[in-house]
C-alpha cells in the first residue's frame, strides 16, 4: 500500500513529491513516469545524429523525468497574467505565492536568479499599433541549464521517493493503479492518494479515464499555426529587455485572436513526437557556442468549439497529421514571400533565403495543411508585427508546420479533487488547468499542501 501514487514525473508530480518528502518523510511516495530517467533521454535531432525524427518511443523530448520541460528553454513565468488558469480556484495573491515558493525549490537546485521586468515602454508601443502585449517577471533558465536543475532535483529526490520509469499506467479503479513495467505482464497497487499528472503527452489518457469513470469535462482552446524564424537582430530590441514578447492581436479580417509566444532568442526550431504525431516547438541555450544567428517564436490562431464538436484536440493533430503526410513523415517549413504569392517553398527556394533554417525540414506549402482562416489570421498578424518589429514580415522569413498547443479538457473537480472520486487529485498541465513551468509547479506544490493537511 502506498501513501501516495503519482502518475507522471513532470513539473507539477516532481514538486508534489518534493513537497511531501519534505513535509513528512514517513510517507511512501511514488512517481510512476512512462519514460526514461533523465540521463537517458536523448534526442537524436538535438544531439545532431540525425536530421530528422526517427520516431523514438516514447519520445525522449515529450515523454520521461522531468517530463517536456526538461528540453524545453527554460521560461518561468512570474504572473498571474498568463501561464495558466489557476486564478479559477485560487485567489491570485495564493497563485503567486505558490509560483515563488517554487522559484526558490529551483534556486535551490541550481536555477538561475536573475528577472527580467515588465516594460512599459514596450508595451506602448505594441498598443500604438493594435497589438496588446501581457507582461510579467520572467525567467529564462535555458535549455541547458534547465536540465541541469532538473537533474540535481531528481537526484536528490530519488533519494526519498521512489521512481518508476518505463512504467506505463494502464488504469485506476477503486484507488488501485494496474501499470506495466518495461512492457512485462501487468502489476497493481493499492494508494490512499493518487494524483494524476500527467502533463500534455498524457492528456489523452487521463480524458479517456475520466469518460470511462463519470467525470464531466470541460474544453479547453486549442491554438493552431506555425513557428516562425528569422533573424535575431529583427526582435533584440525587445528580447534583450524582456526577452520573451507575448503578445496578442485580433484580427481585423474575422476578429480572432492569434498569439505570439514561446519567443527564442538565438534559438533553435526543433519537431516533438506526440503519438506518432510530428509539430515544431523552439530551444534556446544559455551556453553561447550553442547560440544561433535566428530568434524563432510560436505564432497561433486559438480556435474554442462549440456544440455539436467536443475534440478539440483530436482537431489540432488531424491539422498536424496532414502537415506530416505532405512532408513524407516530417514537418513542413516554407518562406513567408512563397506563401504570400500562392506558390510552395521548394529546394531551391530555400537555398536562396537569407534567413537559413536550424531545423531540416521539408520545403512545402503550408496552404495545403493549415485551414485558411487560421492561415489568413496568421499573415495579418505577421504584417501587424512588422509594425513594431520591421523585418518581421519579410519574404524570407520562414514559417514551420505544424505548431499546435492544446490544452487538457478540464474534468470536473473541487479544488482540483475529482468529482466523485475522493483521494484522486489532478495536477499540471494534463488538468486542464495550467500551461506552463510555473503554473504546473505551484499546482503540484499546492496539491501537496492539500494531502498533507488531509494527512495530518
Amino acid at each position: 500500500m502506498l501513501d501516495v501514487a503519482i502518475i507522471g514525473g513532470g513539473i507539477s508530480g516532481l514538486m508534489t513529491a518534493y513537497r511531501l518528502a519534505s513535509k513528512s518523510p514517513a510517507l511512501k511516495v511514488t512517481i510512476f513516469e512512462k519514460g526514461h530517467c533523465l540521463k537517458d533521454r536523448h534526442c537524436p535531432i538535438v544531439e545532431r545524429k540525425n536530421a530528422s525524427c526517427i520516431h523514438c518511443k516514447p519520445c525522449n523530448i515529450m515523454e520521461g523525468a522531468a517530463g517536456a520541460g526538461a528540453f524545453s528553454d527554460g521560461k518561468y513565468v512570474i504572473s498571474t497574467e498568463y501561464g495558466g488558469w489557476l486564478t479559477d480556484v485560487l485567489s491570485p495573491d495564493m497563485v503567486m505565492d505558490y509560483i515563488e515558493q517554487a522559484d526558490s525549490i529551483l534556486c535551490s537546485y541550481g536555477a538561475t536568479k536573475e528577472r527580467y521586468i515588465p516594460d512599459d515602454e514596450l508595451k506602448r508601443l505594441c498598443i500604438i499599433h493594435d497589438l496588446h502585449m501581457q507582461q510579467g517577471k520572467l525567467k529564462h533558465l535555458g535549455t541547458d541549464d534547465n536540465l541541469q536543475t532538473m537533474r540535481h532535483m531528481i537526484d536528490d529526490l530519488s533519494n526519498r521517493v521512489e521512481f518508476c520509469y518505463d512504467t506505463e499506467v494502464t488504469d485506476v479503479e477503486n484507488m488501485t493503479i494496474t501499470y506495466k513495467e518495461h512492457s512485462n505482464e501487468p502489476r497493481s497497487v493499492k494508494a490512499k492518494h493518487i494524483i494524476f499528472a500527467v502533463g500534455r503527452s498524457g492528456s489523452e489518457f487521463f480524458q479517456e479515464w475520466c469518460r470511462r469513470n463519470n467525470v464531466s469535462m470541460r474544453s479547453n482552446q486549442v491554438d493552431i499555426g506555425v513557428r516562425v524564424e528569422l533573424p535575431f537582430i529583427i526582435w533584440e530590441h525587445f528580447s534583450k529587455r524582456i526577452y520573451e514578447p507575448k503578445i496578442w492581436y485580433r484580427s481585423k479580417l474575422y476578429g480572432d485572436i492569434t498569439r505570439m509566444f514561446c519567443f527564442n532568442e538565438r534559438g533553435h526550431v526543433v519537431t516533438e513526437n506526440t503519438g506518432g504525431i510530428l509539430t515544431v516547438n523552439g530551444h534556446a541555450y544559455k551556453d553561447k557556442a550553442k547560440k544561433s544567428g535566428n530568434s524563432n517564436f510560436a505564432l497561433l490562431s486559438t480556435l474554442r468549439f462549440t456544440q455539436p464538436f467536443n475534440e478539440p484536440i483530436r482537431y489540432a493533430k488531424t491539422v498536424a497529421a496532414l502537415a506530416n503526410q505532405l512532408s513524407g513523415g516530417s514537418v513542413l517549413v516554407q518562406r513567408l514571400g512563397d506563401l504570400t504569392a500562392g506558390r510552395r517553398t521548394n529546394d531551391h527556394r530555400l537555398k536562396a533565403s537569407t534567413t537559413r533554417p536550424t531545423l531540416q525540414a521539408v520545403p512545402g506549402d503550408l496552404s495545403l495543411c493549415i485551414p485558411k482562416r487560421q492561415l489568413d489570421n496568421i499573415v495579418e498578424t505577421l504584417h501587424a508585427l512588422d509594425k513594431i518589429a520591421p523585418g518581421t514580415a519579410n519574404h524570407d522569413t520562414l514559417l514551420y508546420g505544424i505548431e499546435c498547443k492544446y490544452y487538457s479538457s478540464r474534468p470536473s473537480s473541487v479544488d482540483f479533487e475529482l468529482a466523485g472520486h475522493n483521494n484522486m487529485y489532478m495536477a499540471g498541465d494534463g488538468s486542464g488547468f495550467t500551461r506552463s513551468l510555473s503554473h504546473a509547479a505551484a499546482n503540484g506544490l499546492y496539491v501537496a499542501d492539500k494531502i498533507l493537511n488531509r494527512e495530518a
